[in-house]
C-alpha cells in the first residue's frame, strides 16, 4: 500500500463544470469544495493521501450537514493511507459519527464515492455505503484487509477489477480524472435530492428498434435515447443489466434480465438498484424476459430463494414509477417478483407469460393425449407451442389482466414513454412503519 498522488486541481476540474470550483476548507488532508458538476449544485470532500485526524474526519461530518441542509449530493475523493494513530479512541469514535451521519443521509440526497487511491478498512465501508462507488484502474486501491496481508489473496485484490467483480464499484474507469468525470456524469443524472425532480437533457431517438431477442444492453438502449445509457455493476451479476438512462430527457432506471437464470448475484444487483432508484423517484423500467430464477439445490443453498424474496418485496414496496416490458419467457416467480406490481404491463407480442413453462404445462395439462402420441416429444412440443400462442402469448395476458398493453417490437420506446408520461404525477404511499423486515 502506498499513498497515491492525483492532481487536485486537475481532478476536480475535470469533476466541476468549467473547471470552477469554491474551496471550503483550507488544503490539508481533508479539505472540501462546492459547485456545480453536470448542472447539478454539488459538494465535494477531497483526501490528499495523509493519515486522517479527527479534525479531518470532522470536516466530512460537517459537509455531509451542510448538504441534508441544502438539499445537494456530496462526492468523496478517497485516497487516504490510514487513520493517525496518535488520535486513539476518539478518531474511532469520529469515524462512527461519520458513519451514522451518511446512513442518515442515505436516500436523502445522492451519496457518490469516488476511489482514486488508497481505500481501507473503515474508509473501505464508508465507500461501499455510498449511493454509488466510481473507481480508477490506475491507482485506486479498495479493500478491508490489505491484500499483502491475506496469503489467500487473488493478484488483482484491492483492484478496480475485484472490486467490479465484488458488486462494490458501480463504474470503472481509467484514472482519476476519468473517475472524476464519471462521478460528474453520475450526479447530473440523479436528482439533487429525495424531494426534487428529475433533471431534463436534450434528446434524440435510438438508432436501433426494440428486440425482444437482442442482449439486454441493447433492449435497454433500444428503449433510451441514444447515447444516455449509463451501466452499473456491469462486472457483477452479469445476467441482469442495469443502468441509468433518459427517455425523452428524462431520467430513468432501465433494468433488463437475460434469458439465462437469475443467479443470487444477479437478483442481489437487481434489488439494489431498483432501491437507489426508489430513494430517489426515479422511475424504474424493467426489460424481463429470463428463464427464471437460477433452478438447483445448490442455488438454494447459495441463498437464492431469500433473494428472490427480497427482490419480490423490493419491487412491491417501491412508491415510484414502474413499467415493466414483458419481452420474452416470463414465468411464475419471475413474474410475480419483476411485473406483478408494474403501473403499467407492456407485453411484446410473441411473448410467454404463464404460471408454469409451457412445456411442463402441457405435459400435465394433456398428460394421457401427449404419452398416447406416437411421438411424445414431438407431440410434447406442438402442444407446448400452441400453449404459449394461444394461452400465455401477448393477447391473452392482456385479457386476464396481468398485462395492460399489447406492442410490436418497434413501438416498444413509445409505449414506455407514453407509460412514463401517463405515471408521471403518480402518488402513492407506504403504510406507517419503520421498514420492512424481508430478509436481506
Amino acid at each position: 500500500m502506498a499513498a497515491n498522488t492525483p492532481d487536485k486541481a486537475k481532478v476536480l476540474a475535470a469533476f466541476f463544470d468549467d473547471g470552477a470550483w469554491t474551496p471550503l476548507y483550507p488544503d490539508g488532508a481533508v479539505s472540501a469544495a462546492y459547485g456545480c458538476a453536470n448542472g447539478q449544485t454539488v459538494y465535494a470532500v477531497w483526501q490528499n493521501g495523509a493519515a486522517l485526524d479527527v479534525r479531518d474526519v470532522q470536516k466530512n461530518i460537517h459537509i455531509l450537514k451542510l448538504a441534508g441542509q441544502t438539499g445537494s449530493p456530496v462526492v468523496t475523493f478517497y485516497n487516504s493511507v490510514g487513520a493517525r494513530l496518535e488520535g486513539g479512541l476518539d478518531l474511532l469514535k469520529t469515524n462512527a459519527r461519520l458513519m451514522a451521519a451518511s446512513a442518515r443521509l442515505s436516500g436523502v440526497v445522492p451519496q457518490v464515492a469516488v476511489v482514486i487511491g488508497v481505500c481501507g478498512a473503515s474508509a473501505a465501508v464508508q465507500a461501499a455505503a455510498a449511493d454509488l462507488c466510481v473507481m480508477a484502474e490506475e491507482g485506486g486501491e479498495l479493500f478491508l484487509t490489505a491484500p499483502f496481508n491475506a496469503a489467500d489473496a487473488p493478484a488483482d485484490a484491492g483492484t478496480a477489477a475485484c472490486a467490479a467483480r465484488a458488486g462494490v464499484a458501480a463504474v470503472t474507469a481509467k484514472n482519476a480524472a476519468a473517475a472524476a468525470k464519471a462521478a460528474a456524469q453520475l450526479v447530473g443524472m440523479l436528482p439533487g435530492n429525495n424531494l426534487a425532480g428529475p433533471a431534463l437533457f436534450d434528446f434524440a431517438a435510438p438508432d436501433a428498434a426494440f428486440d425482444p431477442a437482442a442482449a439486454p444492453a441493447k433492449q435497454a438502449a433500444a428503449i433510451a435515447d441514444a447515447g444516455s445509457t449509463v451501466e452499473l455493476w456491469g462486472g457483477y451479476g452479469k445476467n441482469v443489466y442495469t443502468a441509468l438512462a433518459c427517455v425523452q430527457g428524462s431520467t430513468v432506471g432501465i433494468l433488463a434480465t437475460a434469458p439465462e437464470g437469475l443467479c443470487p448475484a444477479c437478483v442481489s444487483k437487481a434489488a439494489r438498484f431498483v432501491r437507489l432508484c426508489d430513494a430517489y423517484s426515479i422511475p424504474v423500467v424493467t426489460v424481463a424476459g429470463t428463464a427464471g430464477f437460477a433452478g438447483s439445490a445448490a442455488n438454494d443453498i447459495a441463498g437464492g430463494i431469500r433473494q428472490a424474496a427480497r427482490l419480490a418485496a423490493v419491487y412491491a414496496e417501491a412508491t415510484t414509477v414502474k413499467v415493466a416490458v414483458l419481452a420474452g419467457q416470463v414465468v411464475g416467480p419471475v413474474y410475480t417478483a419483476l411485473a406483478a406490481s408494474a403501473d403499467w404491463r407492456v407485453a411484446v407480442q410473441g411473448c410467454c407469460v404463464a404460471p408454469l413453462a409451457p412445456a411442463a404445462a402441457v405435459s400435465v395439462l394433456y398428460k394421457d393425449e401427449i404419452e398416447a402420441s406416437d411421438n411424445i416429444q414431438k407431440a410434447t412440443a406442438a402442444k407446448a407451442a400452441a400453449y404459449a400462442s394461444e394461452v400465455a402469448g401477448a393477447a391473452p395476458a392482456v385479457a386476464a389482466g396481468v398485462a395492460d398493453a399489447v406492442a410490436v417490437p418497434t413501438a416498444v420506446r413509445a409505449e414506455v414513454a407514453q407509460a412514463l408520461d401517463m405515471l408521471a404525477a403518480k402518488r402513492a404511499e407506504r403504510l406507517p412503519k419503520k421498514h420492512g423486515a424481508t430478509a436481506l
